[in-house]
Order: C-alpha cells, then sequence, then structure tokens
C-alpha cells in the first residue's frame, strides 16, 4: 500500500512539475511570438487601411499565385534548358521532358493561367461575402501560433479526403474521357501540370479540397493564405518529376502518371486504406537499397515480389 502510495505521490509531482515546466516554456518561447506576429499583422492591415476585400484576395489569391510561378520558374527553367544539374540529375523517369517539349509546355501554362484567372479568381471574389458572414477571415486579431499548426494539420486531413474521392471518381470511365483525360496526357509530369486540367476538374479536385477546410475551421486570412501556399508548393513538388534532397518525394504521385490506377491521394493514408497503393510498394521506388533520392527510381514495370 505504501509502494502504490509513493508511486503515485511521485507520478503526480512529476506530472506536475511537467505542467508547470510546458507552461514556462510556452510563455517563454510561443508567446512572444505571437505578440512578434500580432505587431506585423496590425502593420498589414493599416497597410492596407483596413480594406477587407483587399486583403482577403491577396491572401488567397496576390501571394499564392507568386509562390505559385516562382516554385515553377525555377523547375521550367531546368525543364527546358536541362540546367542546372543539381535538379536535373535527379530525374525520376530517365529519357521524359529531357529536355521538355516546348510546345506542350506552352499550352500546359496557358491551361493553368485560364484555370488561375478564370476559375480560381471569380470563384474566390463570388465566395468572399460568404465567407466574410461565415468566418470574418480579416480579423484583427490572429489565431495563435498553435492553433495555426493544428489547422494545418486539419487542413491536410480534409484535401487528403476530399481530393482521394474527387480524384478518384475522375477516373470513372464516364468522367475520365471527358475530364480527368486532359490530366493524364502528361505521363511523366512537369511542376506546371499540377494545375493543368480541365476546368471542371480544376474546380472540385483542385481549388475546393484546399480551401474547404480554411473554410469549414472559420479560418483568419493569415492561416489560409499560409496552406494555400503550402498547397501550391507541394502540388508542384509533386508534379515536378525530379526527387531532390531535402524536399517531398514526387515519386507517389509521379507513380500515377505512370500506371493511372495507382496512388489517388496527396499524402497516401487512403490509398493505404483502400489499398491502391500496392503496385507502388512492389515497385523500385520503394524497394530500392538506397533511400537517398537518384536518378530513375521509378522503373518502366514494378519489380515482381519475390
Amino acid at each position: 500500500m505504501k509502494t502504490s502510495a509513493f508511486i503515485i505521490g511521485t507520478s503526480l509531482l512529476l506530472f506536475g512539475a511537467f505542467s508547470n515546466s510546458a507552461v514556462w516554456a510556452r510563455q517563454k518561447s510561443w508567446e512572444p511570438a505571437d505578440h512578434f506576429w500580432q505587431t506585423q499583422w496590425q502593420k498589414v492591415y493599416r497597410l492596407f487601411g483596413g480594406n477587407e476585400q483587399a486583403i482577403y484576395f491577396s491572401g488567397t489569391l496576390l501571394v499564392p499565385f507568386l509562390v505559385f510561378w516562382c516554385v515553377n520558374g525555377v523547375y521550367m527553367v531546368a525543364d527546358v534548358t536541362g540546367k542546372p544539374n543539381f535538379i536535373t540529375r535527379y530525374r525520376i523517369q530517365l529519357g521524359k521532358n529531357d529536355p521538355v517539349d516546348t510546345k506542350k509546355l506552352l499550352q500546359a501554362v496557358r491551361t493553368v493561367l485560364f484555370n488561375l484567372f478564370f476559375i480560381s479568381v471569380p470563384l474566390v471574389v463570388l465566395t468572399f461575402p460568404i465567407v466574410k458572414w461565415w468566418g470574418d477571415p480579416c480579423r484583427e486579431e490572429l489565431p495563435t501560433f498553435r492553433w495555426v499548426l493544428i489547422e494545418l494539420l486539419i487542413f491536410g486531413l480534409v484535401e487528403e479526403i476530399l481530393f482521394y474521392y474527387s480524384h478518384r471518381l475522375f477516373h470513372h470511365p464516364l468522367l475520365y474521357k471527358h475530364i480527368h483525360k486532359k490530366h493524364h496526357e502528361w505521363t511523366a509530369p512537369v511542376s506546371v501540370v499540377a494545375l493543368y486540367s480541365h476546368p471542371v476538374e480544376h474546380l472540385l479536385s483542385n481549388t475546393l479540397p484546399v480551401l474547404f477546410g480554411p473554410i469549414l475551421l472559420r479560418s483568419h486570412i493569415t492561416s489560409t493564405m499560409l496552406w494555400v501556399c503550402i498547397a501550391l508548393a507541394v502540388t508542384s513538388i509533386s508534379h515536378c518529376g525530379y526527387h531532390l534532397p531535402f524536399l517531398p518525394s514526387p515519386e507517389f504521385h509521379d507513380f500515377h502518371h505512370l500506371k493511372f490506377n495507382q496512388c489517388y491521394g496527396v499524402v497516401g493514408i487512403l490509398d493505404y486504406l483502400h489499398g491502391t497503393d500496392t503496385l507502388f510498394k512492389q515497385s523500385q521506388a520503394c524497394k530500392g537499397p538506397d533511400p537517398m533520392p537518384r536518378a530513375g527510381s521509378i522503373p518502366d514495370s514494378p519489380r515482381k515480389a519475390k
């Protein structure tokens, strides 16, 4: 009895000490950061003169578009020129897009620009009054750093669910031929192909899965801006065709473009649950002995399991 009381008492003391330490660490690190970013946000808010429409459109359209084209600009230079070597040496599908067909690339760029300016922009403009009524995204008080991290996690899960099922739906024969086939014209994709799609697909599979999380959580425009920038950068990397060190591997989605009926999701959770990643698991991309990025890491056909 005495031993049990000692163990329980000691555990409670250690738990209390840990809790106090965690609170102290939070006050010393996170709270000053929250104050710093709140100050910067107030400066931005005053810079726009409190014009919430301008703030919202800048955060959901202007800044993410700049991020998208900056990322894709680097990859397109590598695709067209074959340089710099520290990028092109990590090409996944050897002999593909080396160099890229510039006419086909320009066609993709025109389609992406059309989707951005005639689908994304009108959607954001038309839905702003609803978003404003629902969540007041441009309020003067920023969310805490901790809440932003939680939001990003939820956004990712929401996108995974909506993108997986909408993407898989577009692979149905009745829809694939008329809508999704356009995106799969590129069996070896390049980064800008991330948004190369039929307008219906761009709306339902590219845009809504990304924006639904922030709308659902009534997120602040800064959280939405950060998330949309991350989502656009990640999907660009997923389509870039290069497995660069220290960046997320694009091999999962590259394999989808190669095989069509595998790897439908973003992070692979639902592919694992539905068994739509089996061929990818059998491929050299997963079974190769070298864990580091390497050229030609996806073969023409998956290695047979022994």
